[in-house]
């Protein structure tokens, strides 16, 4: 299957009546477990504080190894994250980045948390 870029949604979505594009949301909505305009609305303002933190001291942290207590280590990603339980399983599972650009402060607190959890974690 073809990887559908972001411009091709949007011409798609200016083809779309209102009420089609709330019968899309609502479907996003069931199928993700995610609000979509909450996420569109939070979106802006991230940006612009990651932007701002850029120059003072910004920390990723990295998942390494859920460890053998996956299932609290999957809470702790979600509580920090607000993923849904399969994103943040996928994660718990393969790895990679839980969360990015957040103050240091913040880093080492979720670090510590998924440690305590059991999982083996990296700040970048």
């Amino acid at each position: 299957m073809a990887k559908i870029e972001n411009k091709d949604i949007i011409e798609a979505l200016k083809e779309k009546t209102i009420l089609e594009v709330k019968e899309l949301v609502d479907m996003m909505k069931e199928e993700f477990g995610v609000d979509p305009s909450a996420v569109a609305v939070a979106a802006a303002p991230v940006q612009a504080e990651a932007e701002e933190s850029a120059t003072s001291g910004v920390k990723t942290v990295v998942l390494k190894a859920a460890g053998a207590q996956k299932l609290q280590v999957i809470k702790v990603i979600r509580e920090a994250t607000g993923l849904g339980l399969k994103e943040a399983k996928d994660i718990a599972d393969a790895g990679g980045t839980v969360k990015e650009g957040i103050p240091a402060s913040e880093a080492d607190e979720l670090k510590a948390k998924l440690e305590e959890a059991g999982a083996t974690v990296e700040l970048a």
